[in-house]
């Protein structure tokens, strides 16, 4: 018998390891110091990249949409861009990560009394140990579950962040506010457990460097590609207030 219960101490053992040591694991992670590269935000799997459309982010599939604005909280942000949904297992890193250099311009937690399930058993199971992609988009949590949403700025573009928290997630903690100054690769907060993460690019003239089903890394996987020649804004023309230089 001696055996059994040596064995049940390696099991309790292994789950108090990974699930209050190697879970809030923080390693040190350098970003890249091309200022054309967009960072992955956060560790996981990327499960879809659609194009925002009338502020709107349009399944080229089934052509269903999420309105951003209900996504984000954030009724004032660009119509067009492109989106991509990364999903976080509980294996992943799960510190956030500012994709840009720029100013925090807007942060928002929208609160909610029941999360729902993102994923079944079968679901759960491709997405964390046999790291295949799954499509979750469109799924009630997107608008239902608690998110903790921010837009970041700066002379080149603007992108936002949306922390989408899981049934058994106890909460989303931010690391910045809005009005900070933040660093390309700074982390921005701290999700619990399986959740997902949606960035936002608000242009269009890029160059996608990953594709759905891989396997990216928070501030060392590179998402995005700006266009050399990309337009700088200039605040004091509005939203259309862009310019080459």
């Amino acid at each position: 018998m001696w055996y059994i219960l040596f064995f049940l101490l390696i099991i309790i053992g292994l789950y108090i390891f990974l699930r209050f040591v190697w879970f809030f694991r923080d390693p040190i992670r350098v970003p890249a110091l091309d200022k054309d590269l967009i960072l992955s935000p956060a560790d996981g799997k990327v499960i879809y990249i659609y194009p925002i459309k009338g502020r709107s982010i349009k399944s080229i599939k089934n052509g269903e949409e999420i309105s951003i604005a209900e996504l984000s909280g954030n009724s004032e942000l660009p119509e067009e861009g492109w989106a991509i949904g990364i999903y976080m297992s509980p294996l992943d890193v799960h510190f956030n990560y500012s994709p840009i250099e720029g100013k925090v311009v807007f942060w928002q937690r929208i609160t909610t009394h029941l999360n729902l399930p993102m994923v079944d058993l079968w679901e759960y199971i491709n997405l964390t140990y046999l790291r295949k992609g799954v499509n979750l988009f469109g799924k009630k949590f997107h608008l239902q579950n608690e998110r903790a949403s921010l837009v970041i700025e700066n002379q080149r573009l603007k992108v936002g962040v949306v922390e989408i928290a899981d049934k058994f997630v106890n909460k989303i903690t931010p690391l910045i506010k809005e009005g900070d100054l933040v660093k390309k690769g700074q982390k921005i907060g701290f999700i619990s457990r399986g959740s997902q993460v949606d960035l936002l690019i608000f242009r269009t003239d890029i160059e996608i460097l990953v594709k759905k089903g891989q396997q990216v890394y928070g501030v060392l996987t590179p998402l995005v590609k700006l266009n050399p020649n990309f337009p700088i804004f200039n605040r004091s023309l509005g939203d259309k207030g862009f310019k080459i230089i």
